[in-house]
């Protein structure tokens, strides 16, 4: 796979812009982790090397491979069949307060959700799934209920931009241990933008610093281009409150600058 430092050279961006000025403009000041892989071409573009190589906690986008986990154990029946019971116990967040189906939890992001799911999995069987995919560090000592979720006191599983371009690849390619019927599950619960130029596919994640405050932001995923497929990753960090939210609209205006969506 060739790799492109600068993605203008990967996408024909109009001459007028510089590379600094897209950064400025798009990045918003984030120190920025951006990999896209052409699955047609095998070019990837890699637009900061060193970010893009360095390992940060998942958070929520380890939910695309926790799914997964509980399509193939049969915890989880389907995208929109009855999945999680709301406990009763009031977050932070109104959407995880109720009763949700795998689209609707995906979807909203339900931490308590996905933390019932990891102790149903438990930790055997999560870490043979883990150790199968090659997932990160692969590393589960946080407890099973919260290793994905960057634990201040903690070692959490860590992965890179690099890895999750690497291992969305692989699952495309069906090269992972996991049927065909639940990875066209995951596809539909994975698309979160739709127009007439793609179909965008992603995931967000969204991590916090011991003080409470937005510390890290990913978004992962997939463009579906006319006959062409974009496999990417993002993440930052810095600037001013990153979050999945901030990854993903990075990613998206990339798109669209290119006329890919």
């Amino acid at each position: 796979m060739k790799k492109v430092v600068f993605f203008l050279c990967f996408f024909l961006m109009p001459l007028l812009l510089s590379a600094q000025e897209v950064e400025k403009t798009l990045f918003k000041g984030y120190d920025t982790a951006l990999v896209i892989y052409n699955r047609s071409s095998g070019a990837m573009v890699n637009h900061n090397p060193s970010l893009s190589a360095r390992r940060l906690s998942p958070c929520s986008t380890f939910k695309i491979y926790n799914t997964l986990f509980g399509l193939e154990l049969g915890l989880i029946n389907g995208a929109d069949a009855q999945w999680y019971k709301w406990d009763g116990v009031h977050r932070f967040l109104d959407d995880w307060n109720k009763d949700l189906t795998l689209r609707e939890a995906f979807r909203v992001s339900a931490v308590p959700a996905y933390q019932i799911l990891a102790r149903q999995i438990g930790v055997d069987r999560m870490q043979d799934y883990i150790d199968q995919i090659n997932y990160g560090t692969r590393d589960l000592s946080a407890g099973i209920d919260i290793f994905w979720l960057n634990p201040s006191d903690k070692t959490p599983l860590i992965i890179s931009a690099d890895e999750q371009v690497a291992l969305l690849n692989k699952l495309l390619d069906g090269q992972l241990p996991f049927s065909e019927t639940n990875i066209a599950i995951l596809r539909d619960i994975m698309q979160v933008t739709k127009t007439e130029k793609g179909i965008l596919y992603g995931k967000t994640g969204s991590g916090m610093s011991p003080d409470g405050k937005w510390s890290l932001g990913w978004f992962v995923g997939f463009l579906e281009h006319r006959s062409t497929t974009y496999v990417f990753a993002c993440n930052i960090t810095g600037g001013e409150k990153p979050s999945g939210k901030e990854a993903r609209t990075i990613v998206e205006n990339i798109f669209k600058l290119h006329d890919l969506l």
